[in-house]
């Protein structure tokens, strides 16, 4: 006997799916993939980060979205949720539910042990076939430390780096600074 190959779905199949679920799911290929739950420091580390950018961004023409935003890589169909997402263009939507980025110019990931791997490998190969994204920020919530990989014109990416709780990293694409006593004032780490 054979075992009978699994049925992948399409887009709009997840789609259809997602819109109703209670918990939050990548899709990639055809397959959906639950979303573990978040550490107090992950959520506590998102809040922040996404209030910095906020304050700093909130007169201006950039948008922030935390957690429940749902963001497509057109060139490869995946779908994920980014812990925090900023876009200075005029967002633009798969569809008329306008739960689907498209065009994000800098996406944020709260490192954690589960995903830390995924993040930095092969979620950031795929992150770089956005045509509009120009940083990807990785933050620890073990230590204080931010990795910001910004694109250069001719497409190849740079690492900058800040480490302690008196450092602060710039994000030139979307013009904010992120100190990192901001980022970790209410995270604790064992001595």
């Amino acid at each position: 006997m054979s075992a009978q190959p699994k049925r992948l779905l399409t887009p709009e199949e997840y789609l259809a799916i997602e819109r109703d679920a209670e918990a939050k799911h990548e899709f990639y290929r055809g397959e959906m993939f639950a979303m573990g739950g978040a550490s107090f420091a992950h959520t506590q580390i998102t809040i922040a980060t996404s209030a910095a950018l906020y304050d700093q961004l909130k007169n201006g023409k950039c948008h922030v979205s935390a957690n429940d935003l749902r963001v497509k890589v057109a060139a490869n169909g995946l779908y994920t949720y980014p812990d925090v997402v900023v876009t200075c263009e005029k967002p633009r939507f798969e569809d008329d539910k306008f739960d689907t980025l498209l065009n994000p110019q800098s996406i944020i990931e709260v490192l954690s042990e589960t995903t830390e791997k995924y993040d930095r490998g092969k979620k950031f190969e795929l992150y770089r076939q956005i045509e509009s994204l120009r940083e990807y920020v990785l933050i620890s919530q073990d230590r204080a430390h931010i990795e910001l990989f910004t694109r250069d014109g001719d497409g190849s990416w740079r690492l900058s780096e800040a480490t302690g709780l008196d450092a602060a990293i710039e994000l030139p694409t979307i013009g904010c600074q992120l100190l990192l006593a901001d980022v970790y004032a209410k995270v604790s780490w064992p001595a």
